[in-house]
């Protein structure tokens, strides 16, 4: 897999493994092979959904195209509504800011409005802006005309479900940043809000072939999300590269115990006090990225039962998306 292009998102990607889990500093080459894989399925994206609108006789791609594409990692699929609900919501608030209404300050002063009584003249009631439920064109509800209301109070089992692997990413973000300082969370945060489009749209524009394989100037929604995708695909590599790392690690150490006899056995080596860390002493490389790219290109077997054309399966296998 190689590419002619200079690498573009080097620093984006350092930050984006490193919010990922990843401890060290990655090498050029491995930064290079995840954006080439990144870019590569952006193309792979964009090429498909563009045959979805070709089907649905329209030229420019839709939101729902590209979600259609992930429907089955319903997960990821969670997290992206969550995402565009909550852009929703800063786009209201920006809306309201402009035609005068109540500003940032007076949502947040909801919130601590406890024990101040204000009277009837002092504040003018003002619209709760409220996270709004992004829909899908294939949801059962959408082939109704007439839709039923939705309760505060109403919890959605099938969104908690699809938000278990977020609640874990999350539990093992909040593991990772419980010993933080001051200053290495904020850095920490920082990196959090890594992305290959925000005030980047001109660059990522051209990087992702717009223009070449789909419309040349795609909605603001279009670029959002294959922000939100790019960041996903980054994150998947890392944590599945760091998996095959961290096996290859242990089965060094397990053939170096057994070659060391057991003198290596009896004598444990002590930490010295400039020693780094246990945790990500050496960085990933592009070994394990590769290898962590084939496991999840990899059919699954009951996927290749579906594949099936009389009674072989194909030599080839469509490009997963990850």
């Amino acid at each position: 897999m190689s590419s002619d292009r200079n690498p573009k998102y080097r620093q984006e990607i350092q930050q984006m493994m490193f919010v990922s889990g990843e401890t060290a500093e990655p090498s050029p080459e491995t930064t290079t092979l995840i954006e080439e894989i990144t870019r590569q399925q952006v193309l792979e994206i964009l090429t498909r959904s563009t045959a979805l609108a070709t089907r649905r006789g329209v030229r420019s791609i839709s939101t729902d195209d590209l979600i259609f594409l992930i429907r089955h990692d319903k997960a990821k699929v969670s997290r992206l509504r969550t995402f565009l609900s909550w852009k929703d919501v800063r786009k209201n608030v920006k809306d309201s800011d402009d035609k005068g209404g109540g500003d940032a300050a007076d949502f947040a002063a909801a919130d601590d409005a406890a024990g101040v009584v204000a009277g009837p003249a002092d504040v003018a009631p003002k619209p709760k802006n409220k996270r709004a439920k992004v829909g899908l064109a294939w949801d059962v509800n959408s082939f109704y005309s007439v839709q039923v209301p939705e309760r505060e109070d109403e919890e959605d089992e099938e969104e908690e479900e699809q938000n278990y692997a977020t609640l874990q990413r999350l539990a093992a973000a909040d593991e990772r940043t419980r010993h933080m300082t001051r200053e290495e969370y904020v850095f920490w945060s920082e990196c959090r809000q890594a992305s290959f489009t925000y005030r980047k749209s001109k660059r990522f524009r051209e990087w992702a072939g717009f223009g070449i394989v789909t419309e040349s100037k795609p909605n603001d929604d279009i670029v959002d999300i294959l922000g939100f995708l790019t960041f996903e695909i980054v994150q998947t590599l890392t944590e599945e590269a760091l998996k095959v790392k961290e096996r290859e690690d242990n089965e060094k150490h397990r053939r170096g115990g057994a070659e060391a006899g057991e003198n290596m056995k009896k004598r444990k080596r002590e930490t010295g006090l400039f020693d780094p860390p246990e945790e990500g002493r050496t960085p990933i490389e592009p070994r394990h990225v590769r290898e962590a790219y084939r496991k999840l290109q990899a059919t699954p077997q009951k996927a290749k039962a579906m594949l099936l054309h009389n009674g072989r399966i194909p030599y080839r296998f469509p490009l997963a998306l990850i």
